[in-house]
């Protein structure tokens, strides 16, 4: 394009904390553009389940976060990331950082600075946004910064608005690269009653 960014044929991506693949279907429900290329959980169950729902032989597999080898991954595009929500959620202690699940998007951070992807999507509850986690909000937000993501936005989205059946709030989270420009969000959040 115009800024001399290359165009990108297939958009390859890490699904971290996959859980049974909200992101993986999403992602596989809106065409060929998302290539799964490796995937992280650490619930036994949950890997059971996403193996049965979908194709993974020969992609990266790592049952602990905290244990990737950012050497062995291969190149991406993108890390989806629905990072552990308990320690930030009102049904919990909201112990935030206090709790070691609260920390691990530290390893969302190490990955990225490593592979340097053009674009990540998170998720986690809205919990996270609220006065309590304000510091652990602003540390993601200055960590992805640091690492060469200018244009993180987040808002809170409604499961429901998106063919879900479920009323379900999740902040989410975009970044993109500071040479890919900015995000407009505003468009995003029109998008209704579209399952993705």
């Amino acid at each position: 394009d115009q800024r001399g960014v290359p165009a990108v044929k297939q958009i390859k991506y890490l699904d971290m904390f996959a859980g049974i693949g909200g992101f993986r279907t999403g992602l596989a429900n809106t065409g060929d553009l998302f290539l799964p290329v490796g995937w992280c959980e650490i619930d036994k169950y949950a890997q059971r389940a996403y193996r049965a729902l979908y194709e993974t032989e020969g992609e990266y597999f790592c049952d602990d976060a905290t244990r990737i080898n950012t050497a062995e991954l291969p190149a991406i595009d993108l890390i989806t990331a629905g990072f552990p929500c308990q320690p930030f959620s009102t049904v919990g202690k909201m112990l935030g950082e206090l709790d070691t699940r609260g920390t691990l998007f530290n390893d969302i951070i190490r990955i990225c600075e490593y592979k340097q992807p053009r674009f990540i999507l998170l998720e986690n509850v809205k919990g996270l946004l609220g006065k309590k986690h304000r510091p652990t909000l602003d540390k993601i937000i200055s960590e992805l910064n640091r690492i060469g993501y200018k244009n993180v936005q987040y808002a809170v989205l409604n499961s429901k608005n998106y063919g879900v059946p479920q009323n379900r709030n999740r902040a989410v989270f975009i970044g993109i690269k500071k040479e890919l420009g900015d995000v407009n969000y505003d468009k995003i959040k029109k998008v209704k009653n579209k399952v993705t």
